[in-house]
């Protein structure tokens, strides 16, 4: 198998259900972590893994898979869950999340963990990595397409800006972006920490084509995607309004759950919810 087959959306929507059960059972056994950007980044991964990226669980290196760079690393619970569910490694393993000698630590690590392309957790590196693999596929000759995850939080770092620069001096149309705008950061709203608004306009001034969506709306990222991979001659970025803990009444939009993992009783209660 080179492909992953294409689900539908309501399949889609299932397999959240499942992967957002899997983030809360990992962060609870773990007993820390970050649920809020893990939850909030579930969708949009949901789709590009089931629906839109060329990869091979029982081929994990395989040369002409699609690459995904989870720059925003601390939200990898949500990652590790869907690469298990897919097959890149056993599901039992996503209990021994952050424990020691474990192949799943606080961040992506390429390596210990089957399907990370490169480790992160590091804020404002993923973009200047995942520019460096596209201009790799280009000077290749290869189609594979490379695709990053940014938090709105991360985009307040300067590299991540010399890299947008980079990216479209060099014309890396094989590059996406996609920004999990959830509007939420360790320390509070990014408005009041390192407001980074306007972000389409700042990116369509680097040269990028923007894509707005609802990033919890799946024909909305479905089309964003296909759009995405049409585009020639420049990056593309998919900004994606989120919302922080997506899925858990009590973890939405507040800022204490950004790196806070549930207690039983909290995770029986947003269990029961993602029923």
């Amino acid at each position: 198998m080179k492909d992953i087959q294409v689900l539908n959306i309501k399949s889609l929507e299932e397999r959240a259900k499942i992967i957002r059960r899997y983030v809360i059972k990992m962060l609870a056994k773990a007993g820390s972590g970050h649920p809020g950007g893990s939850l909030s980044a579930v969708d949009l991964l949901v789709v590009l893994f089931y629906n839109k990226m060329r990869h091979n669980p029982q081929q994990p290196k395989w040369q002409d898979r699609d690459r995904f760079i989870l720059s925003k690393g601390h939200g990898c619970p949500a990652l590790y869950a869907i690469l298990a569910d897919m097959g890149y490694f056993s599901v039992d393993k996503l209990e021994t999340l952050r424990q020691f000698g474990s192949i799943l630590q606080g961040h992506p690590c390429m390596k210990t963990t089957p399907g990370i392309e490169i480790s992160s957790g590091s804020l404002g590196q993923g973009l200047s990595v995942g520019l460096g693999i596209a201009l790799a596929a280009k000077l290749d000759k290869k189609d594979y397409r490379t695709y990053v995850m940014l938090g709105d939080g991360e985009i307040e770092e300067g590299q991540i800006w010399e890299a947008a620069m980079a990216a479209s001096h060099y014309k890396a149309e094989n590059l996406c972006a996609i920004l999990d705008q959830n509007e939420l950061q360790i320390d509070g709203f990014i408005h009041d920490v390192m407001s980074s608004h306007p972000i389409p306009a700042k990116w369509r001034s680097f040269g990028w084509h923007v894509i707005e969506i609802n990033g919890h709306n799946y024909k909305a990222i479905i089309y964003a995607y296909n759009e995405a991979e049409k585009i020639k001659g420049r990056p593309t970025i998919i900004v994606a309004k989120t919302v922080k803990g997506k899925g858990v009444s009590f973890m939405e939009n507040q800022v204490d759950w950004h790196g806070k993992a549930p207690t039983k009783e909290e995770a029986e209660k947003a269990l029961t919810e993602l029923k």
